[in-house]
């Protein structure tokens, strides 16, 4: 007997890495009606003036942020070249920080920060008829991960803050992130310097390449995954100093467990086998500071990761890179489904066929995820897991398959 899919509302973007379009998915007592909003054409701008795409209102209108005038605009249609920006929602806040990595060459944002960096915005209620623009602040140059810091019961005098990784320069940009404290709130006020003389080959280079960012609510501490030095930097937030690093080479990002207590470092070994790509996995411990698991995946280009609400279950969803040869073999369509109850075991509990994942989303209903949401950009539908037993309950065709795409619940 098939099971009855919950009713929900989801959006789902998809595109050409140059233009795109947006489709609401509702399903209503186990029918689904697709509407696809319409497109306006391109906006004929550079890339430094396209219009950001900042989310739908309740009403399903289009939410886009002109990058010069710094106003919001609500639409009946979606601007085809409108740039669909990384974004990262504040936990704490109803505040999500759009991520603008400046120009491919120099990582500048030449619009807002001339020769000096690139940019983020930080928009209050984004999916919201009362979507309101705050600021764009200049950090580094771009590329850019975040994280945010903030007071636990374990860490009660941390500040609320953004910490803000920049790629070509090597440094991490602090941003106040408290409402409560407006000489700070959203300005730069401390830049990390993640230079390692000692690693360097040339004095005066910083070659950190920070690519990995997390806040650990448990220790209190930042922690900064620098790629070009295999280390991780201890930040205090309260000194905005580094206070210590841990040696952990040949991993590509970071993400935190939802307790806090443990670092999990992605990342993937292209070197030692010409046929194959083995995806590794180690685990930190906040605590001893040392690597405590690591795990060998063969076969596997780990690509985005999630959390369930409920924190129980991490998801990790595969893409191909790698020689001609190492793609061939490549599982590259399978999302892989761990358990975090048993950290710091890595047990991997299922693997779920789903195609080219481009996003996860998750229906949580009374403490419980019942539904998650693959869009799968390679068949242009969105994929209907269980919440519990991963069993794939439908596709969704929602339209041509894509370079790239993304689902959220609204």
């Amino acid at each position: 007997m098939t099971k009855s899919l919950a009713d929900f509302t989801l959006a789902y973007y998809s595109g050409d890495r140059k233009t795109g379009g947006i489709a609401i998915i509702e399903n209503r007592n186990g029918q689904s009606n697709i509407n696809i909003i319409d497109v306006s054409g391109e906006s004929g701008l550079e890339k430094a003036l396209k219009p950001v795409f900042v989310g739908l209102t309740e009403d399903r209108q289009v939410i886009e942020l002109d990058p010069k005038s710094k106003s919001l605009s609500i639409r009946d249609t979606f601007t085809a070249d409108a740039f669909p920006a990384h974004i990262y929602s504040d936990p704490n806040s109803s505040r999500d920080w759009f991520m603008n990595d400046g120009d491919k060459e120099t990582g500048n944002d030449t619009l807002n920060c001339g020769d000096q960096g690139s940019s983020v915005s930080v928009v209050d209620q984004a999916n919201s008829i009362n979507a309101r623009f705050l600021k764009t602040i200049c950090v580094g140059r771009g590329h850019h991960q975040a994280t945010f810091s903030y007071s636990s019961s374990a860490a009660p005098d941390v500040p609320h803050q953004a910490y803000i990784s920049n790629l070509k320069d090597g440094t991490v940009s602090v941003i106040g992130n408290d409402p409560a404290n407006q000489e700070d709130y959203l300005n730069v006020i401390a830049t990390i310097d993640l230079c390692e003389p000692d690693k360097e080959k040339v004095a005066g280079e910083n070659n950190a390449f920070p690519h990995g960012l997390v806040y650990s609510k448990l220790s209190g501490k930042v922690y900064n995954l620098n790629n070009g030095y295999g280390t991780i930097a201890v930040i205090d937030p309260l000194t905005h100093r580094i206070e210590g690093r841990i040696n952990l080479k040949g991993f590509s990002n970071l993400f935190m467990s939802p307790d806090g207590r443990y670092i999990i470092g992605r990342g993937a070994d292209r070197k030692s086998d010409p046929d194959h790509v083995i995806a590794k996995l180690a685990v930190v411990d906040v605590n001893s500071q040392e690597i405590v698991t690591t795990r060998d995946l063969p076969d596997i280009y780990i690509s985005k990761y999630y959390f369930n609400p409920e924190g129980t279950r991490l998801y990790l969803t595969t893409s191909s890179k790698g020689s001609p040869e190492q793609v061939a073999n490549l599982r590259d369509d399978v999302l892989l489904v761990f358990d975090m109850t048993v950290l710091p075991e890595i047990k991997l509990l299922t693997e779920v066929a789903i195609g080219a994942s481009g996003s996860l989303s998750f229906l949580h209903n009374d403490g419980k995820t019942g539904l998650i949401f693959s869009s799968d950009s390679s068949g242009g539908a969105v994929v209907v897991i269980d919440g519990e037993d991963h069993v794939v309950l439908e596709s969704i065709p929602v339209g041509d398959p894509t370079a790239q795409s993304r689902a959220w619940l609204l």
